[in-house]
């Protein structure tokens, strides 16, 4: 017999699962998942009906689903990625960071990529009327009340924000997310943080934290509670010249370098170390050519 035949076939790619934000879409985590993929993982971003907004999102916007629904679509993803790559790496932005830790608190994970974790909505850009919310929450209000973003959309980027702008009052959603969040998503992201906030002492995956200092929609105490709370702390990096969307703002390029070094340590792609990310200009057309890459 032929002993080639008896070799092992190659290892499959590690695969990275990103989540993106709640109200939003899968381009909001593009010039994310461009550097990972070049450095040899598979990424998936899905979009989460129920959960996201699609960026062509037409007037009628589909309904807000519970919380459990949106679980139960990463729990799909999650193991047909398996299913092919094995162990799996999974991460989000804002919300999406919370379903991460929602799925590690109940399925074996690779490693985690938190960006912008919010467990609480305490940024400096939050209007104190949010304590107000559970009211919007009772049944006759939920689902009529929405409430409309506003400047500085999560990025410090002037020409990023313009265009962002632009965008939501336009066609009412952009790669930052919808114009207006409902009160019916922001009810059932209030149940969920609740799950994961019992749960996180019963995550073991190593993680990293991405935050930055000056986040407009959650303070520094999110990332206070994950050292606190998690079953193993996690690595935290922060950036000093970006808001809430880390990997759309002027810190992306340095965000996905770090999200690549660390998934490159604890859970090798398998190729050479890629030649170190260059900087990019602010401009549509950058982010037009990660998006579309």
């Amino acid at each position: 017999m032929d002993k080639s035949l008896l070799c092992a076939a190659p290892a499959a790619r590690p695969a990275v699962l990103l989540l993106h934000g709640l109200c939003a879409n899968p381009m909001e985590l593009m010039p994310l998942a461009r550097p990972l993929r070049e450095a040899g993982y598979e990424v998936k971003i899905p979009a989460l009906p129920g959960y996201g907004v699609p960026l062509e999102a037409a007037p009628g916007r589909p309904p807000v689903s519970r919380f459990e629904d949106w679980l139960a679509q990463v729990r799909d993803y999650h193991e047909a990625l398996a299913a092919q790559h094995g162990p799996v790496i999974v991460g989000g932005l804002c919300m999406g960071a919370v379903l991460a830790l929602a799925l590690a608190a109940e399925r074996p994970v690779r490693a985690l990529l938190l960006v912008s974790t919010t467990l609480y909505f305490d940024g400096w850009n939050v209007s104190p009327w949010r304590r107000l919310l559970p009211l919007a929450y009772l049944p006759p209000l939920r689902g009529r009340l929405s409430f409309r973003e506003k400047p500085p959309y999560g990025i410090k980027n002037p020409s990023m924000q313009a265009w962002v702008a632009q965008a939501m009052s336009h066609q009412q959603v952009s790669v930052a997310g919808a114009a207006r969040l409902s009160a019916a998503a922001l009810h059932q992201a209030s149940r969920l943080l609740r799950q994961v906030h019992r749960r996180l002492p019963a995550i073991q995956a190593p993680a990293l934290a991405l935050q930055a200092v000056h986040d407009d929609v959650t303070s520094p105490r999110s990332v206070r509670t994950l050292e606190q709370r998690l079953g193993r702390p996690p690595e935290v990096q922060w950036f000093h010249d970006s808001y809430h969307m880390l990997t759309l703002d002027n810190e992306r390029v340095a965000v996905a370098a770090a999200a690549r070094d660390f998934l490159q340590r604890v859970a090798p792609a398998g190729r050479p170390a890629p030649t170190p990310l260059a900087p990019l200009r602010p401009t549509l057309g950058v982010l037009n050519a990660a998006f579309h890459a």
